[in-house]
């Protein structure tokens, strides 16, 4: 594979992964509340999701799910549950805890769990599967360059999201500000599980 084959394929890893959506909304809130060193866990977790959801893709476990409507139903059902949840304890919070030892940010197990309810991580994963299989010679090589590819763009894209939280920490002041950067990533998290269920 050349660079020129490749470079169409990074370039759609890298973008569909920067975008907003439901990860880097989630990964820019717990920058903002818990900092960057103790939000590693939630971006290694969402970026092991997808590189996983990739493999998957590639291996045509998707299609599998896509097939069988009652477990994609329970599991929708079960991501859309926690997910308003987390908008909700987002969306209440107040002032960071950059320094609080009590509060937790979202696990490396619970973001993997996070991710694989995504359903832009798997529109982005299926579509790189079908519109990028020529560029490997067989479902093993698709599932290694697939899951390599968004698994990096994905820990480089939280990692950004994730300084940017970071950044409105150390900006915002008082407690008023903080109630509507809350809220206001609450109800796009909220707002994420919609396309779930279109």
């Amino acid at each position: 594979m050349t660079v020129a084959e490749f470079l169409p394929f990074f370039l759609f890893a890298a973008v569909s992964t920067i975008t907003p959506g439901m990860t880097t909304t989630l990964a820019t809130a717990s920058g903002a509340h818990f900092g960057f060193r103790r939000s590693l866990p939630f971006m290694a977790g969402v970026s092991f999701g997808l590189a996983a959801m990739a493999v998957a893709a590639a291996a045509g476990l998707a299609s599998l799910l896509m097939a069988q409507p009652s477990l994609q139903f329970a599991m929708k059902a079960a991501g859309t549950l926690y997910l308003l949840w987390l908008a909700w304890k987002i969306g209440r919070s107040g002032p960071p805890h950059l320094g609080a030892e009590i509060a937790r940010p979202t696990g490396f197990l619970a973001a993997i769990a996070v991710q694989f309810q995504n359903p832009k991580g798997w529109a982005m994963v299926l579509g790189a599967a079908a519109s990028f299989a020529a560029l490997a010679r067989g479902p093993a090589e698709l599932a290694t360059l697939l899951g390599l590819t968004f698994g990096l763009m994905a820990a480089a894209s939280l990692m950004l999201w994730c300084a940017a939280g970071l950044l409105l920490a150390r900006l915002l002041r008082s407690e008023r500000q903080w109630r509507l950067l809350n809220a206001a990533l609450g109800l796009l998290l909220a707002a994420s599980i919609v396309p779930m269920w279109l």
